[in-house]
């Protein structure tokens, strides 16, 4: 007698697989759906740097600037290149300090500094 020996599946079987199947793609459609949340999260936490720093660039800029007319205002009334530095020392703003010819201070934003400084150059050039 021949042995007839043949695996069938039932349609569990068919119903099992189609589970594992949409638990499968569930799963790998929550981990895109995380991953694009935090991508769009980092973005925006880059955005705001950017803003941040170019804003604390443009107020660099703009007290550079007023450095500037202040340092021309100086040279127009000064004889010599240390009454020049004198001058120039007592008219700074506050925050603003003078060592030798090197002028610093800091531009503060909410959570970022920028320390800048600049050289003063000898009376009479630029």
């Amino acid at each position: 007698m021949k042995k007839n020996s043949r695996i069938s599946f039932g349609p569990g079987a068919a119903s099992l697989t189609l589970i594992v199947f949409i638990l499968g793609v569930s799963s790998f459609a929550l981990l895109s759906l995380t991953s694009s949340r935090s991508d769009m999260e980092l973005a925006r936490r880059s955005v705001d740097v950017a803003e941040e720093v170019y804003m604390l660039n443009a107020r660099a800029e703009e007290d550079l600037a007023a450095l500037d007319n202040l340092a021309a205002s100086c040279a127009e009334s000064s004889a010599s290149d240390e009454a020049y530095l004198r001058a120039i020392g007592s008219v700074l703003p506050e925050g603003y300090d003078l060592e030798g010819r090197r002028i610093s201070w800091t531009v503060q934003s909410q959570e970022r500094m920028l320390d800048l400084a600049a050289e003063v150059s000898e009376l009479g050039t630029f």
